[in-house]
């Protein structure tokens, strides 16, 4: 079965939302434990550093977009899994920078 130039673009599109929405789904049933008051301190912990990555990952994503006016400049490997290495990116940070952001939140929560 022979993919068309236009119907790849658009699968790349929907692979993209479709790794959004898993995200996002997967950030939402984090907190539902917490909303529950049933989590325990690790989960909590757990959810904020997500909440972190997923905010650093945002930043990088508007920032190469600020500097990338051309989307056409960008090869096909990047078109395909740039969403990927910048998720990937953003994990890092998180783990290897002390940013404090989900220390922060963990603590504000827990005093809530």
């Amino acid at each position: 079965m022979a993919i068309s130039i236009g119907s790849n673009s658009i699968l790349m599109q929907q692979n993209a939302a479709n790794a959004a929405s898993a995200k996002a789904e997967k950030l939402s049933s984090s907190l539902s434990g917490i909303e529950n008051g049933t989590a325990t301190d690790e989960e909590l912990m757990e959810a904020c550093k997500e909440f972190e990555s997923y905010l650093v990952e945002q930043v990088i994503k508007s920032t190469k977009k600020a500097m990338l006016r051309d989307e056409d400049s960008q090869g096909d490997y990047m078109k395909m899994f740039g969403d990927t290495l910048t998720q990937s990116y953003a994990e890092m940070i998180t783990e290897s920078a002390d940013l404090g952001i989900a220390q922060m939140l963990y603590e504000s929560m827990k005093r809530n």
